[in-house]
């Protein structure tokens, strides 16, 4: 891999508080840190595109006694079993579950599938997390 080196001009506070954050996060480098921060913007712009295939994870909490709950979100990753390629559910206490699934498709179907799911009446909290196939970067 040819590696193209490039100059960047910053404030002494700004670089400061950076090689903070790289040594906190344990980065060798900054090379390697900004590397990091491009990709992230890359993977987003993948996801705000909406078309491109990407993967993800939706993790949701509920408490397994709130009626009918369980069925509808078994319901629900049924209907989007094309797109939901793996599940984890994690008992956290005597009343509440984790559920994390594992999810991959077009950015715009895996919002909805995780707006659906979140938004689900009884889900205590949830969350999308995006990130990439990686086969756009390198």
């Amino acid at each position: 891999m040819a590696l193209t080196r490039f100059g960047i001009s910053l404030e002494k506070a700004l670089i400061e508080r950076f090689d903070s954050l790289i040594r906190k996060k344990g980065y060798e480098n900054r090379s390697e840190a900004i590397r990091d921060l491009i990709r992230d913007n890359l993977v987003k712009e993948e996801w705000e595109a909406g078309d491109e295939d990407t993967v993800g994870t939706i993790t949701i909490v509920y408490s397994h006694h709130t009626r009918e709950l369980a069925d509808t979100l078994t319901d629900l990753q049924h209907k989007y079993h094309t797109s939901i390629i793996s599940t984890m559910h994690v008992h956290l206490d005597e009343h509440n579950c984790l559920e994390v699934l594992v999810v991959r498709g077009k950015g715009k179907d895996i919002r909805k599938i995780a707006d659906r799911l979140i938004g689900t009446k009884g889900v205590k909290h949830g969350k999308l997390t995006v990130t990439t196939t990686g086969k756009h970067l390198k």
